[in-house]
């Protein structure tokens, strides 16, 4: 078995682009693949191949990251054909060779479908390979996202005066941030508190979302009339479409409806610039986020399964 990456020769991505979508688990089409190709956010140098002894490819995984990314920041499709008899050991190769030439572990996101668990297609079974092809290379950890959208179909509101919303520092951003990690429901914020502390995690969040295609200006700290500090909203985008960045209420003003008022506040915005669509995620397991986005006319279209690397401790 032979692993490598495409090369810029125009024959390597027609191959790309040729191999056949096999398999349960939905993948790029053609076009979209060509697309984001021309976009520089997929290139030869992230296109990887596992091929036979006469060149046949028997497997391929495309890697994401924005245009400007010198390494990729996602693996965004991994497939191994049906023929394949271990598909897993074949695709964790392929990862493993990738992850090496890059010099780091990208995340693998799959989207699948809500009930992909009891599809009578295959679907779990292919999920599993890939999962444990995954984990063989370090991405042992899994989060399962929902993710959600809305369209202008679904309305906006009107401010209630219950929150008053407003610009802030750069300092007032990163207190806001620490102050909203405690108690956080989110799996990766609990996560990345076991080997950083909260200020650090929320400078690697600032620069984050100062990295997204969203404005900076769009971030607002939402106040109580009286000046104290319930929480922040950030308007964010990527590189298709606006979404909802990051959002919350800080512990001592929980249990109160402010995030439906926060998540209101980044709707109304998006929906203010013309967006035709706002997309949002949140853990399987954080019910009160995945309630506040159904009240606020928000959609679920997909599960996002994350598989990612364990973090590696500090200090």
């Amino acid at each position: 078995m032979h692993f490598r990456a495409a090369t810029a020769d125009p024959a390597d991505l027609d191959r790309a682009l040729a191999y056949p979508a096999d398999g349960p688990v939905p993948a790029l089409t053609p076009e979209k693949i060509r697309e984001e190709f021309a976009a520089g956010r997929m290139r030869p140098e992230w296109t990887w191949f596992a091929e036979d002894e006469n060149g046949e490819i028997l497997a391929r995984a495309l890697w994401w990251g924005r245009a400007d990314s010198e390494r990729p920041a996602v693996l965004d499709c991994l497939q191994v054909r049906g023929s394949v008899a271990d598909p897993a050991a074949v695709a964790a190769g392929l990862l493993a060779a990738g992850h090496e030439a890059f010099g780091k572990l990208p995340d693998y996101n799959i989207s699948l479908p809500s009930d992909w668990r009891a599809s009578a297609d295959g679907l779990a079974d292919a999920v599993a390979w890939r999962q444990k092809a995954a984990a063989a290379t370090g991405l042992v950890r899994e989060i399962e996202r929902l993710r959600f959208e809305w369209t202008p179909a679904a309305g906006t509101t009107e401010p209630t005066g219950r929150l008053v919303f407003r610009e802030g520092t750069d300092e007032e951003f990163l207190d806001a941030f620490v102050r909203l990690s405690q108690g956080s429901l989110d799996l990766h914020t609990q996560n990345e508190l076991r080997t950083i502390d909260a200020e650090e995690l929320a400078r690697d969040d600032i620069e984050f979302y100062t990295d997204c295609p969203g404005e900076r200006s769009w971030w607002r700290l939402a106040h109580l009339p009286d000046g104290t500090l319930a929480g922040m909203a950030i308007p964010s985008a990527t590189p298709y479409h606006r979404n909802v960045g990051y959002l919350g209420v800080v512990p001592e003003q929980r249990g109160r409806g402010l995030i439906d008022e926060i998540l209101a506040e980044i709707t109304r915005f998006h929906a203010s610039e013309g967006a035709e669509r706002i997309t949002a995620t949140t853990d399987t397991v954080n019910a009160p986020m995945a309630a506040a986005f159904t009240r606020a006319g928000y959609e679920v279209t997909e599960i996002r399964l994350v598989l990612e690397g364990a973090p590696e401790a500090t200090g």
